[in-house]
């Protein structure tokens, strides 16, 4: 049981990172749909156009509240260096999540009013992009912490 002991503290250490990670983006999620929704429906953007200026608004919370409470250890690091890394990442996430929102939302829409259609298309799209977020970063940009 001793030898087993280190595994379960790390796998309940990444679980809690998980969760912390999620809770982050739980927040982001609130950042990103609002935007997205003040600029299509008050601003009237086209969906694509304001899906990326929402997501990368919630990408820099997101950084920001990672660097804090998610990876505190991280903030030894240079944020020249760390934020290229999650930009560069969350950019591979924005045209997963631009794919998601449009390929759901022409199915949304057949059966959704405005705005419901594309917000149930983008709250798919955030979860799905969550998963590819969290690994690659974990990955990556917080490689060995």
């Amino acid at each position: 049981m001793r030898r087993f002991l280190p595994v379960l503290r790390t796998h309940r250490k990444e679980l809690v990172r998980f969760l912390k990670f999620a809770t982050v983006g739980a927040f982001g999620m609130v950042v990103d749909l609002s935007i997205l929704n003040l600029l299509v429906s008050l601003a009237a953007w086209p969906l694509v156009a304001a899906n990326s200026v929402s997501f990368s608004c919630a990408v820099l919370s997101n950084f920001t509240w990672n660097r804090l409470w998610t990876y505190p250890e991280s903030r030894n690091r240079p944020i020249r260096s760390q934020l290229p890394q999650f930009l560069l990442v969350n950019l591979v996430g924005l045209g997963i999540n631009n794919l998601v929102l449009l390929g759901l939302h022409s199915v949304f829409k057949a059966f959704l009013p405005t705005p419901y259609d594309y917000n149930a298309a983008k709250i798919c799209a955030i979860g799905i992009v969550l998963f590819w977020n969290f690994f690659a970063n974990r990955l990556w940009t917080y490689r060995g912490l």
